[in-house]
């Protein structure tokens, strides 16, 4: 059975300079990136959708498809990366967008939707810490289905001094999916598959590193995570294939913002395909020897 690494707990601050001089070599790697995540909750949505009668179902997959989308766009077009997740609650990679962004998407979403979105933002080491303390914010601003709680913007943001480091993207896909699964089962079979290896993966890679990651269509998944070596992406695609016996490979990519580090992991992911390799960095990557 899979046995999580444990790792010393990380500061809520990014650590200084000075500070990060003074940390043991061995555990410098888990502090060379700094995360801004920010938690999006649509406000009293579960009533709403039942409000004054339910609604139906087409419906609010049409709003939440058209609201997950203009999110994306706005986030995306600020160098960021949105997850849907549960469409209700979405995870965006924010890093390089300030407050006053996030107070123009929620006026725009106000003036644009019939619901009305809360925001909890938060700066950590990794991302899970990141969302851990975006979600608090949210929470002790009241419950995502109280009515009187609406566009909450809380949390802290990145500045010059805390984030110079770049943050990381994994892109996984998986090992010739069409041609084992696409061309050969009917599509509900193959999402099975599919779907079993994003679960084995994702589970393994929040509980070992504290990295998120997300399902984004067709066989792909896209992990935001803290700074990982070669071997440590191989033993997350060795345990799936153990677990559900699905082969995945890696790419990935590191850079100022989501964007640029996730098209960095997929250019590593191209590498991946033509020279047969299971994990590729988009830059040159130290190795545990040079620890």
């Amino acid at each position: 059975m899979f046995k999580p690494a444990v790792y010393p707990a990380s500061p809520k601050e990014p650590l200084s300079p000075t500070e990060r001089h003074n940390v043991p070599a061995y555990q410098q790697r888990r502090i060379v990136t700094t995360t801004q995540l920010t938690l999006v909750q649509l406000d009293n949505y579960g009533p709403w959708t039942v409000t004054p009668e339910p609604r139906r179902e087409m419906d609010l997959q049409t709003l939440q498809s058209r609201l997950f989308a203009d999110i994306a766009q706005f986030i995306g077009g600020r160098g960021g990366y949105v997850f849907y997740t549960r469409f209700d609650n979405m995870i965006a990679v924010t890093n390089g967008i300030d407050r006053n962004a996030h107070a123009t998407l929620q006026e725009s979403i106000n003036n644009r939707y019939p619901v009305t979105i809360s925001l909890g933002v938060d700066v950590a080491e990794t991302p899970a810490e990141a969302l851990s303390g975006a979600t608090e914010r949210l929470q002790a601003a009241g419950s995502a289905q109280d009515e009187t709680r609406t566009e909450v913007l809380a949390g802290q943001f990145l500045n010059g001094e805390q984030g110079p480091e770049p943050i990381h993207i994994a892109h996984f896909d998986v090992n010739d999916a069409t041609g084992k699964y696409t061309d050969q089962l009917n599509e509900f079979d193959s999402f099975i598959h599919i779907e079993r290896s994003y679960a084995s993966l994702m589970e393994y890679m929040r509980k070992a590193h504290g990295a998120l990651s997300f399902f984004v269509g067709g066989d792909n998944i896209i992990a935001v995570c803290p700074e990982l070596s070669a071997e440590a992406y191989q033993d997350a695609i060795d345990h799936v294939e153990m677990d559900v016996g699905i082969e995945l490979k890696v790419g990935v990519g590191r850079d100022r913002t989501a964007h640029k580090a996730g098209m960095a992991a997929k250019h590593a992911l191209e590498e991946c395909r033509f020279d047969g390799t299971t994990v590729e960095f988009a830059t040159p990557h130290p190795s545990p020897s040079d620890d």
